[in-house]
């Protein structure tokens, strides 16, 4: 995964040299930014996306015995989950620093969470 980030990041020009004193860092702060805003935006994509078929599966599936179907529209998925995470940090104070970067992170995964559990009920009460 960081390789595609470095990858990305250096083709957009960005600098990717890590701090010696701590390697899982970059040097330059928008690097690590944008890096740490990555990272979030597959870990809230990956969830959602899972959610998503899980739900839909168990939508379309007729019966156990057939492999359950997998509709998700993925460019869909992807979309709705990067409009997210672009709102989320749209919102964020320049000044807030990695802080705020966490903050933000933590308040996406919490949504995803409380989304996952409210679907999971949703397909109790269903069964």
């Amino acid at each position: 995964m960081r390789q595609a980030f470095e990858a990305w990041a250096q083709r957009d020009g960005h600098i990717v040299r890590r701090r010696e004193d701590k390697p899982e860092e970059y040097l330059v702060y928008e690097t690590q930014r944008r890096w740490l805003i990555w990272q979030a935006a597959l870990a809230h994509g990956a969830k959602a996306v899972d959610a998503q078929q899980a739900t839909q599966a168990q939508k379309f599936a007729p019966s156990e015995d057939k492999a359950p179907v997998m509709l998700a529209d993925e460019a869909a998925v992807r979309n709705r989950v990067l409009n997210e995470v672009l709102d989320a940090f749209s919102e964020l104070d320049e000044s807030a620093g990695v802080e705020g970067i966490v903050r933000v992170i933590q308040s996406l995964k919490k949504k995803s969470q409380a989304q996952s559990q409210s679907q999971s009920r949703q397909v109790e009460e269903q069964t």
